[in-house]
């Protein structure tokens, strides 16, 4: 099986290098980079299967280096932070990042968490090429048929609100802009209005949820954007 690639980004080297050691005795392949742009330039030559970001760094912040590999990748990306405070910055600004660690931390839970993350979007993955069902509580979605049920009942819903339903399902917890919906559901070329997305997703609600207007799927984070949780809250 081939290795796993993972990018780590930290301007403190002995943060970097203990990281690697850490991934690298799990059998990871790991890059690592000291300021933003090496960052993208390493991103763009080796294309990893997951990316840990520190917040504070040289040339390119953290922050941006995650808005710039979110717009090109949905791999998964922790951000590393010395602050608590950054980590309101990490949710309040909806960059697309999957999960965050404040220093100091465990190298032990980082690569736990690396592996989890990894898991869970190879599976999605998976399911996104091969198609197949995802079942979250009475909510199941069928990827290959386009169809969705509820309580082993089936849910009518058309074409552009199983694509939103879709794109939010197989990128779970990860909160996304009403921008990011449309654009990965629409597409980057079509020009509309971008209220369509909260009509969309308003119209999911009504056909999935128990109580619309306390969802438990389709999240509302407010100020930001909409994110699945599968039931879980």
């Amino acid at each position: 099986m081939q290795k796993e690639t993972i990018l780590v980004v930290d301007d403190e080297k002995e943060i970097a290098e203990l990281v690697r050691d850490y991934l690298e005795f799990e059998n990871f392949n790991v890059i690592c980079a000291y300021d933003g742009q090496q960052a993208l330039e390493l991103f763009q030559e080796h294309q990893p299967d997951l990316a840990i970001l520190d917040v504070m760094l040289p040339k390119l912040d953290g922050l941006e280096v995650c808005k710039n590999i979110r717009a090109k990748s949905s791999i998964p990306i922790l951000m590393l932070s010395a602050k608590k405070s950054d980590v309101d910055k990490i949710l309040g600004l909806g960059l697309g990042a999957d999960d965050y660690i404040t220093k100091p931390f465990s190298p032990k839970v980082l690569v736990a968490r690396v592996k989890a993350h990894l898991r869970r979007y190879r599976q999605f993955s998976d399911l996104s090429k091969k198609g197949g069902r995802l079942t979250f509580n009475n909510l199941v979605i069928d990827l290959n048929a386009y169809s969705v049920y509820v309580n082993d009942k089936p849910v009518s819903l058309s074409s552009k609100e199983f694509e939103v339903l879709k794109f939010l399902a197989t990128h779970p917890n990860r909160v996304f802009t009403r921008e990011e919906i449309f654009h990965n559901v629409w597409g980057y070329n079509e020009y509309g209005d971008i209220n369509t997305v909260t009509v969309h997703i308003s119209k999911i609600r009504e056909k999935i949820e128990e109580d619309p207007s306390h969802p438990v799927y389709i999240q509302t984070v407010w100020g930001v954007g909409y994110k699945f949780t599968g039931g879980n809250i």
